[in-house]
């Protein structure tokens, strides 16, 4: 789809009128059901694309255009939030035009990555020049939420302590040296997730923890279930401190998704989505989307649902895949 079609399709959303038209270029074939990829109508939940999803669709080219035509393709294809995990690596330039163009359209922004560490007990073991280091960079995230509006930032915090620090390289080596028992970690944990939670409340931010697997991705992650986030909110017991529940993670690390959702579901404050295997779009894998989706809807979930996958196909009709798997799986 050219730019300027696109900008004519979203206008005439704006108006109320038909953009049969202008979306002609993204039906897919389903069978005998034609699916309008672009009609517009927000989906029964937020769901949350990042860029580069839809570039082929979108056409808007690199740079800032390519975002802003990403940006404006999503809402027209019905979406109404953005994910973003790497704005921090953006220019503040940037990051101000995508906060613009969110205003302009009407959509939220979703996480971005405050801080995350895989492979070092960054949070388990106390050192004090990494702990300052944490909070300052969760800190900074504050400036950077203001220029997008968002009120979400991610924290992953470190590996389990069962690696050493060499204190002339500064590196960590895994599996080495002495090891602090579980219950040590879990209160250095909670006691700088204090300090970060207590950077944030006064800027009404909101830092969620991602529980992560050891099997597929992130082996020797400090947080991997969701009863461990859960218990972890209620020990630090801030407004600024909750769980980002990644369906994808949890499918591998615990399954038993709703019952573990219903559970966790006061200290849950966004989701993210992720299909297993393969990590690509609802219907690619072994997770019932239309069921969990259908029992959030249910739960009133209001906050985002985060794509935090990749394409199953490349190219246009790669995407085009993605917005209809979500439009078969959204509970409208």
């Amino acid at each position: 789809m050219h730019r300027r079609d696109l900008l004519a399709a979203s206008a005439a959303l704006a108006a109320g009128s038909s953009v049969a038209g202008a979306a002609s270029a993204a039906v897919l074939q389903d069978g005998d059901v034609k699916k309008d990829l672009t009609k517009g109508e927000p989906f029964a939940l937020d769901y949350a694309p990042h860029f580069g999803m839809f570039r082929n669709l979108a056409g808007g080219g690199q740079g800032d255009d390519g975002l802003m035509a990403e940006l404006e393709f999503m809402h027209a294809a019905g979406f109404r939030s953005l994910e973003d995990n790497g704005l921090p690596n953006r220019s503040p330039e940037t990051q101000e035009k995508i906060g613009q163009k969110l205003s302009d359209l009407g959509m939220r922004m979703g996480v971005f990555v405050a801080y995350a560490n895989f492979n070092a007990p960054t949070f388990a073991r106390r050192d004090d020049a990494t702990w300052d280091q944490i909070v300052q960079q969760v800190k900074g995230s504050v400036e950077i939420a203001k220029r997008v509006g968002a009120k979400w930032v991610t924290v992953v915090p470190g590996s389990v302590d069962q690696q050493s620090k060499d204190e002339t390289t500064g590196q960590w080596t895994r599996y080495g040296g002495a090891r602090l028992a579980e219950g040590f970690q879990t209160a250095n944990v909670i006691e700088l997730l204090k300090r970060c939670a207590a950077e944030l409340e006064p800027h009404d931010l909101v830092m969620v923890l991602e529980p992560l697997n050891w099997y597929a991705n992130h082996g020797g992650a400090f947080l991997q279930r969701s009863d461990q986030a859960y218990a972890l909110c209620k020990a630090v017991g801030s407004p600024s401190c909750k769980i980002l529940f990644d369906i994808y993670h949890q499918q591998i690390t615990e399954g038993n998704l709703i019952p573990n959702m219903d559970r966790a579901w006061d200290e849950i404050a966004y989701l993210q989505i992720g299909d297993n295997p393969g990590r690509k779009e609802p219907t690619t894998g072994e997770i019932n989307y239309a069921n969990v989706f259908k029992w959030v809807k249910e739960k009133g979930f209001e906050g985002v649902c985060g794509m935090e996958h990749g394409n199953s196909e490349g190219g246009a009709e790669g995407e085009k895949k993605v917005i209809a798997a979500y439009r078969s799986v959204d509970p409208a």
